[in-house]
């Protein structure tokens, strides 16, 4: 019999949802409790097993069908109902009156209130997953250094627990938590949007107005792109799976803006040549229909 809701654990509120939005829904939910985001903290190993379930259930058709059937089920609701009344019967006095002894016996345990900060990392540090160091002062005004590892391909605005580097907890709670804002700063070559990555492509006019093929650099490789003839400065080329991560097995594309290049400076030969192409040519941009 199933008890566990698989929708909540990927923080759905409904089981009326696309297989796609279960894929992203689990991609966020695994980045969240993923290990390296939560160093020490046995709830998040648990969740993440949670949420491989969830996922390997609702990530087919016909899986997802055979288990909404079930859960939506009558008998499904009635068990559930009468397991929480049968608990409540025979241990929820019992466990009322121990909760108050020890409330009496001795003083409630108070965690200690969480910290936030955030830290400005490079697209490249993001993307490839690095450590970052930083300084805090605590509250009795010490300065206090953090190694925080910079989870491969966390997205901008996403947070790192640091579990237990918050405030102190009181009559023996426990400490609260660090959380680090993450904060992508564009690059001079590539501006991350989504999953994209956006670079400037510069041609010549002749490379634009003949179409040629050019090596264009990505974030971590080298990419060969056909240049159609005639080409327009402002147009895109789509590089596809060039972008950033988005899980394992797949990436966002890399858009390349075309700008078209006129040199500053003409050696003699050149300048006889744009000449003699002004002289023949019978094409006036000004003339053209925008």
């Amino acid at each position: 019999m199933i008890y566990k809701d698989y929708y909540k654990i990927l923080e759905l509120e409904t089981s009326r949802v696309t297989i796609e939005e279960i894929k992203t829904a689990y991609r966020q939910a695994a980045k969240k409790y993923h290990p390296d985001v939560n160093i020490g903290d046995k709830l998040a190993e648990e969740r993440i097993k949670d949420i491989n379930e969830a996922y390997r259930v609702l990530s087919t058709p016909s899986s997802k069908r055979k288990y909404d059937r079930i859960w939506n089920s009558k008998f499904a609701k009635k068990q559930e109902k009468s397991k929480e009344s049968i608990v409540d019967m025979f241990f929820g006095n019992i466990t009322r009156k121990i909760n108050n002894e020890n409330t009496d016996s001795k003083k409630e345990q108070i965690k200690g209130e969480n910290i936030e900060t955030q830290i400005n990392v490079t697209l490249e540090d993001a993307y490839y997953g690095r450590e970052k160091k930083i300084s805090l002062r605590t509250v009795e005004g010490k300065m206090k250094t953090f190694a925080v590892k910079v989870p491969r391909g966390i997205l901008n605005g996403e947070k790192i627990r640091l579990i237990g580097q918050g405030k102190q907890g009181k009559n023996g709670g426990k400490n609260g938590d660090l959380f680090i804002k993450i904060n992508i700063e564009d690059g001079q070559k590539f501006k991350l949007k989504g999953y994209d990555l956006y670079t400037d492509l510069l041609l010549t006019p002749w490379e634009a107005a003949l179409g040629t093929r050019v090596e264009i650099k990505t974030i971590d490789d080298k990419a060969k792109v056909y240049i159609p003839q005639g080409i327009q400065s402002g147009e895109k080329i789509k590089i596809p799976n060039k972008g950033y991560i988005k899980n394992r097995e797949t990436r966002g594309d890399l858009i390349a803006e075309v700008k078209i290049m006129v040199p500053k400076k003409l050696e003699e030969n050149e300048k006889q040549e744009f000449e003699k192409l002004m002289k023949i040519s019978k094409f006036n941009p000004r003339d053209q229909k925008i």
